[in-house]
């Protein structure tokens, strides 16, 4: 979803005007090529763990190197987890057709995608907006193929997308409270017992909400004036080329990107070879 388009770009192929602004020769104008840009945002809330059952502190050289030998001999151990030891489908509203928050649980502390580690030991739990109203874009910053793209994803310009996050935090809230998590569970960390009000919790996601790596869109398939590929992944106006990935989905699944994108490859990959 980012790479795909940058290439098309890069080769002449998009929007002209944007491609004319970066020194790069309009050889078919495609106008959607970049747009339609989507993801899944995600929050945390995090609390402290009572007792040191966590992955904290399982990431230091000799600790991961008895944990891969440990795995690769005994085929056991924390090295066999995914570390996101348990989900769930809710919704935030009760009236809506199909659930628009996923949960991720995970026995450590996650802060900034995992690069802040704090001492002890944590729990953390992913509150994910599923069905984001926001659009985004990604474009060329210039000519050079080694410059990476500006890609601005535009997170939380639908207003819905901040009153699910924010209702989704009050759902984790209410999961962390269950009286099963109370032997485990110590003081709540992120948010914070400090932020209770809409706007407090509003003012901590827009600080601290974190991408879950699942970007799409930005060489949708369709027939509409921003579409970039066809029916059968062939780039509109180009022969021979077509473009089988995660950016041709017009719109973001409910859910985790990996599978659906396994199956446009497959999908892919039999129209290719029945074209051949």
């Amino acid at each position: 979803a980012i790479n795909s388009p940058q290439l098309l770009l890069l080769s002449g192929i998009g929007p002209a005007d944007e491609l004319s602004r970066v020194g790069v020769a309009p050889m078919h104008d495609l106008p959607g090529v970049g747009k339609n840009l989507q993801d899944h945002l995600d929050i945390n809330v995090i609390h402290e763990s009572a007792q040191p059952i966590t992955y904290d502190g399982l990431t230091r050289p000799l600790k991961q190197l008895k944990l891969g030998l440990q795995y690769l001999l005994l085929k056991d151990g924390p090295a066999t987890s995914n570390v996101a030891e348990a989900g769930a489908f809710a919704r935030t509203d009760a009236n809506a057709a199909s659930p628009d928050i996923q949960f991720h649980f995970i026995p450590a502390y996650v802060i900034d995608h995992g690069r802040i580690k704090p001492e002890g030991h944590g729990i953390t739990l992913h509150v994910c907006c599923l069905r984001p109203e926001s659009r985004g874009e990604l474009r060329l910053a210039s000519s050079d193929p080694a410059a990476p793209p500006a890609i601005d994803p535009n997170y939380l310009a639908g207003e819905a997308d901040l009153k699910v996050l924010i209702a989704g935090v009050r759902r984790g809230r209410e999961i962390m409270a269950a009286k099963a998590f109370r032997p485990y569970l110590g003081a709540e960390r992120f948010p914070g017992p400090d932020r209770q009000s809409d706007a407090e919790i509003a003012e901590f996601i827009r600080a601290a909400a974190e991408t879950e790596y699942h970007p799409v869109g930005t060489c949708k398939m369709g027939a509409d004036p921003l579409a970039v590929v066809d029916a059968e992944l062939r780039v509109h106006g180009i022969a021979g080329l077509r473009v089988v990935d995660a950016s041709i989905m017009p719109t973001l699944v409910s859910g985790n990107t990996n599978a659906p994108s396994i199956m446009i490859g497959e999908n892919g990959a039999a129209m290719i070879r029945a074209a051949a």
